[in-house]
């Protein structure tokens, strides 16, 4: 018998379909009504014969197997309607399975769909790219979508099919670029990778699927297909109070930054002993509690293949991060911080990725995610390509995966990393390395319109979440609203703060009163932005040295500074974060590999130092979230008032906190160097009595117990300093008091 007469097939249709050169292979394969009947056509590799049964299981016919080929193909004359089917494939080794045939299925994206997605515009694409296990027409399987315009064509692959990229080629939707195949039988964990033919030279590569959810791990890099709908949350509470906050502009944040892999390990292994996401819950919960943290911040948890990266070049955008465990455990994770009313910030890597092939670089066989050109589309510094921020699927992939995490994982903030790399084209960049905007400037208006788009739809779509822009440069209207012409993001990491305060408290004290200015020059543009205070993991890290070796002096100074920086930072207008194992002292580097140094914490072998510290740091947390003065106006002048930062001689600086609803105000007064000041006097504008309520030179926190002993100390009647009143106080060294007062 002929191919023509049972599957009206061409011998170049032939051809195509066994050399897997068919652009859509829905063309051919799968139900097509003739004039004279129905045809069926399959491929299907290693196969003996193939049958065909309708949806009732009754038997229609046995497929013609073309010799020498993988094609089947039926011809049933005089039947005129489609009709569904199932396709009893055996093999050669007796092996039998029934299944829907993949080609009978109509497209599942819509048009709706795609041309939002095309324009950039589809901020919930994330539910239809990808692979996701689903019923279409009463079959079960999955439905894998993946964008690549320039491929010659796309195939899913995996155990299922051998890997063989032939058995499940990919149909082209139109012109949306999107590939789309829905594969019956298949489930949740079939691991799966596309393989595609590139544009221009034809090679094949596989690569993990953009949206993936899941990933096996290195050297695999296959994504799986794992749903992350059907955990049940138990935190309506808290999703429930954050959107009726609607921000945090006027509420306390301590943050405690986190890195996963090295908080707390199960053993001693550098390249494992990771605790699983729930574990780390659990045993995350109490100390932050007890410390009095109202947030973590997680380094990257988006999966990323090279640990020491850190996460800051991501694999897999849509994936958490393999090592500790799968995407219900890291929901798991968030939701039992928040039923203990902590929130979950997550670090955000929009900024660029890495070059692996099995990523997002060359994706189709065209610079499809990244510029063509490296003077828009490299960051030498780090080896990793910047997205296209002009190409609308791009900016989509990325302001959806913004929406992906706050909606399938209930993240509470988004801290966007390196956003000064973004913000400039000639961003550490020699001057012939870098193309000038189309106006002759150098900022990047597409990543600038990207970041705008990005904030308007978290703020827009899920009130009370927040954005915090790493931004080391004096870019202007970081947090002002989008329609002012700032970039709309709710908090910007004052970087300046961070270096000139610390280079101040690396200078030996007798050195300081010439640097006094490192300490009172942020107060110039303190309300410029809305800031938060970091002292971060990049401060700990290359050579740097922790945040007490920083310190000069013997173990005394070095914990009586750290204790001092402490009290500037909570005392200074901002929000606030702390790297893990700054709060008692960490002596070592962080290093991503090994756990921080917790048994510094204990007092038999390593005495009270450390142990102190801690002590010292969860009470200022717990003075800082219950007062309002320390929080309510942060972002205004308002809220801070100096009484004193002229006295560069004795290196003391003194200023109130202060707030509309609170009729306590707290003066903070701070001697940076190792010498007692009795009865030092200081102007102040207030007729009233301050009580010391917190003293860093207490026994308690390390220190000799110097101060004024919690005493109430009336304001003289006596003008100093151009002021009114005078208050004369004893200043313990190295150290900082707060005092008390209503007014």
């Amino acid at each position: 018998m002929s191919a023509d007469i049972h599957g009206i097939l061409s011998d170049s249709d032939i051809g195509q379909l066994c050399n897997c050169d068919v652009r859509d292979p829905f063309s051919l394969l799968g139900m097509h009504p003739h004039q004279d009947g129905i045809s069926i056509r399959c491929v299907h590799y290693g196969a003996a014969t193939v049958k065909v049964y309708d949806e009732k299981g009754n038997f229609i016919d046995e497929m013609f197997h073309l010799e020498g080929t993988p094609v089947f193909t039926l011809l049933i004359k005089n039947k005129k309607k489609v009709f569904k089917y199932e396709l009893e494939i055996a093999y050669g080794d007796g092996y039998t399975r029934k299944t829907a045939d993949p080609y009978s299925f109509l497209p599942v994206l819509t048009n709706d769909d795609l041309y939002l997605f095309n324009e950039g515009n589809n901020h919930y694409i994330f539910e239809k790219m990808g692979a996701h296990q689903m019923s279409v027409n009463g079959v079960e399987g999955v439905l894998f979508a993946v964008w690549a315009p320039n491929a010659q064509r796309v195939a899913v692959v995996g155990e299922f099919n051998l890997w063989d990229g032939r058995q499940h080629p990919m149909r082209p939707i139109g012109s949306s670029g999107v590939w789309e195949l829905f594969i019956p039988t298949l489930t949740n964990g079939t691991v799966y990778k596309y393989e595609i033919r590139k544009a221009g030279n034809g090679h094949l590569v596989l690569k993990s699927d953009p949206y993936g959810t899941l990933q096996e791990p290195f050297p695999y890099h296959g994504s799986v297909v794992c749903s992350t709908k059907e955990y049940k949350w138990s935190d309506d509470e808290w999703v429930k109070n954050r959107k009726e906050k609607g921000n945090w502009y006027k509420e306390p944040m301590t943050i405690y930054e986190l890195h996963l892999g090295s908080w707390k390990k199960t053993g001693y292994n550098e390249e494992g002993d990771y605790h699983n996401y729930r574990d780390i819950a659990k045993l995350l919960v109490p100390y932050m509690k007890e410390m009095g943290y109202t947030h973590v911040e997680l380094m990257p948890v988006q999966e990323h293949p090279f640990v020491p990266s850190w996460g800051y070049q991501v694999g897999g955008f849509y994936a958490v991060n393999h090592r500790f465990g799968t995407p219900q455990d890291f929901q798991f994770f968030v939701d039992y911080l928040h039923q203990n009313k902590i929130g979950v910030l997550l670090d955000w890597v929009p900024g660029h990725f890495p070059k692996d092939e099995y990523a997002l670089a060359f994706f189709d066989g065209t610079h499809l995610y990244e510029h063509s050109d490296p003077r828009e589309g490299e960051h030498k510094d780090w080896g990793t390509l910047i997205f296209n921020y002009g190409r609308h699927e791009v900016r989509n992939f990325l302001v959806a995966n913004a929406v992906y995490w706050i909606t399938q994982y209930h993240i509470d903030g988004l801290r966007v990393d390196a956003v000064a790399s973004m913000l400039y084209r000639d961003y550490s960049r020699k001057s012939d390395e870098w193309i000038p905007n189309h106006y002759g400037g150098n900022e990047n208006l597409e990543a600038i319109g990207f970041l705008q788009q990005a904030n308007w739809v978290v703020h827009n779509y899920f009130p009370g979440v927040v954005t915090i822009a790493e931004e080391s440069t004096a870019f202007p209207g970081v947090t002002y609203p989008i329609e002012q012409g700032g970039l709309g993001f709710s908090f910007k990491w004052n970087m300046g703060w961070m270096h000139d305060t610390l280079d101040y408290f690396q200078q030996d004290p007798i050195n300081r009163k010439f640097h006094q200015g490192d300490l009172t020059y942020c107060l110039w543009y303190a309300f410029s932005e809305k800031f938060m205070l970091v002292l971060s993991h990049d401060e700990v890290v290359h050579g740097k040295r922790s945040l007490l070796e920083k310190m000069p002096g013997d173990d005394w100074k070095k914990f009586a500074n750290m204790r001092l920086l402490y009290g500037f930072m909570y005392g200074h207008p901002g929000k606030k974060l702390c790297f893990m194992g700054a709060e008692f002292g960490m002596r070592n580097e962080w290093f991503e590999k090994r756990q921080i140094d917790w048994h510094l914490l204990d007092e038999s072998v390593n005495g009270t130092y450390h142990s102190s510290l801690s002590r010292m740091v969860k009470d200022l947390n717990k003075f800082y979230t219950d007062n309002p003065a320390m929080w309510e106006e942060d972002e205004s002048h308002e809220g801070f008032e100096w009484v004193d930062y002229n006295d560069r001689d004795n290196c003391v600086i003194a200023f109130i906190r202060k707030a509309k609803s609170q009729k306590k105000r707290f003066l903070f007064v701070f001697n940076f160097t190792p010498v007692i000041r009795n009865d030092y006097r200081l102007g102040i504008a207030y007729d009233a009595k301050f009580k010391e309520i917190f003293n860093s030179n207490a026994n308690q926190y390390g220190g000799e117990g110097l101060g004024n002993g919690g005493k109430a100390i009336s304001a003289k009647k006596e003008p100093s300093q151009g002021k009114e009143f005078t208050l004369q106080i004893d200043l313990p060294p190295l150290a900082f008091n707060i005092f008390e007062f209503e007014v």
